[in-house]
């Protein structure tokens, strides 16, 4: 018996999610997969690192 295919989901994207794209891609080089891993991994170890951050100047005021 043949799967039933599912619906593919489409994201749709805001004009502020695209800008925040754009600039990611702007910022790096990115000609290969692996590119975008690195600069996803970028982005978001700086953003891991100062939600930190800040949670921590909360915690010691």
């Amino acid at each position: 018996m043949a799967r039933e295919k599912k619906p593919v989901h489409r994201v749709q994207m805001t004009e502020g999610e695209r800008n925040i794209i754009h600039q990611i891609l702007e910022g790096h080089d990115i000609p290969t997969a692996e590119d975008i891993q690195d600069a996803l991994k970028d982005l978001l170890g700086g953003t891991i690192k100062e939600m930190m951050g800040t949670e921590m100047d909360g915690i010691w005021l």
